[in-house]
């Protein structure tokens, strides 16, 4: 509209177009910074949409929130800013150059509504206190924005599963996220919200979630292969990998106990598709070297006609940031979009995303893609 133009009626009174929150835990990690990076450049013309299957045709008509409506936020208990995380990852490939220079506008933003997360060394708050803290920082994000709703999104390190009755960081989060009515998606093999002591809370609150692990290399991989030994009747005697991979994830699941519960979703796919699990195990190796880099191997041991003995060997090569941050912005678009619709707990259709899904469907990759697809129909306005 010129600059000397009056506006119309119409104009004076539309209002404006609603808009999303994304609240992330663990603001300031590489998959974090990567999301708000891109979502900016997607939404800016920067780049185009590689990697968001919400961003293809059959989801055209969903409904879902635009990528220039969201709006982002979330807690951490690093303090390296974002526009500076941002700068490292660039540095080591993972974004394109120049890119931090051209958002560093949305990453400061994002940044400024960072809150601390915990529980931090010497933090002597009860379960409760820390559970209203977080809540209150979801809720004031929300209300001082104006946006029509907020999702939750876990994507901070793997932690150990929980040897004894006390909530676990990530059931913390997950509590508040129920207590501010927020949507929630566990992108982690944390137990966020499947801790025992939330499941009340989490059946009355009426709210949507999904969870649990993205699957975004190594088990994408199994999702699609194991289903084709088991449709060709050729038994799998066996099934190893390795994991090579460093930054923060690497650190993280050196610790034996948030391996194995890395590795539990890894090996879900393979029993639930074929029956039981093969001998062979997943290790997984941290190599800080690497940085936000991974590889995956995996040897298939199988018998074919007349008891031959073959093998198939894969290698997965990627960069676990760029991988994740998509399926993360898909996420909140879904989840938001059925929060809107009024659909509440836990989302099976969103099985194509997770290495340990909700739910009993099928393990196999593309089965999930025709429930996802399926429910993005639902989203738009169809049945269910």
């Amino acid at each position: 509209m010129p600059t000397d133009a009056v506006p119309t009626d119409v104009e004076r009174h539309s209002p404006a177009p609603a808009r999303t929150g994304v609240w992330l835990v663990g603001a300031r990690g590489s998959v974090a910074t990567t999301a708000v990076a891109g979502c900016a450049a997607t939404a800016g013309g920067l780049h185009p949409p590689t990697g968001m299957v919400t961003e293809t045709a059959p989801f055209a008509a969903s409904g879902l929130p635009a990528l220039s409506a969201l709006v982002f936020g979330g807690h951490d208990t690093a303090s390296c800013p974002l526009p500076k995380r941002a700068e490292e990852l660039e540095a080591g490939g993972v974004l394109p150059h120049g890119l931090t220079a051209a958002v560093r506008a949305e990453l400061a933003a994002a940044d400024a509504e960072i809150r601390p997360g915990g529980p931090l060394p010497g933090d002597s708050r009860p379960h409760d206190a820390l559970i209203s803290a977080f809540a209150a920082d979801m809720t004031d994000f929300r209300d001082r924005h104006g946006l029509s709703r907020v999702v939750v999104v876990n994507v901070s390190s793997t932690e150990p599963a929980p040897g004894d009755e006390a909530l676990a960081p990530s059931s913390l989060y997950a509590a508040a996220a129920i207590r501010a009515g927020c949507p929630y998606v566990n992108f982690t093999p944390s137990t966020g919200l499947y801790a025992p002591a939330l499941a009340a809370d989490l059946a009355a609150s009426g709210l949507p979630y999904a969870g649990r692990d993205g699957k975004t290399g190594q088990t994408l991989l199994r999702a699609v292969l194991a289903p084709m030994f088991l449709q060709r009747a050729l038994p799998v005697r066996a099934w190893s990998g390795t994991n090579l991979l460093g930054g923060g994830d690497g650190a993280a699941l050196a610790d034996p106990a948030a391996a194995a519960a890395k590795n539990a979703g890894k090996n879900r796919v393979l029993t639930d598709t074929l029956g039981q699990l093969p001998q062979g195990q997943v290790h997984i190796d941290e190599v800080p070297a690497l940085g936000d880099w991974k590889t995956a191997w995996d040897h298939i041991a199988f018998e074919g006609f007349l008891g031959s003995r073959m093998t198939l060997q894969t290698t997965w090569q990627g960069c676990d940031s760029a991988l994740a941050a998509p399926l993360v912005l898909d996420l909140v678009r879904l989840l938001a979009r059925a929060h809107e619709r009024g659909l509440s707990g836990p989302l099976p259709a969103l099985a194509f995303y997770f290495k340990d899904p909700d739910g009993e469907g099928s393990a196999a990759l593309a089965d999930q893609y025709a429930d996802l697809v399926a429910f993005g129909t639902v989203l738009a306005g169809g049945a269910a």
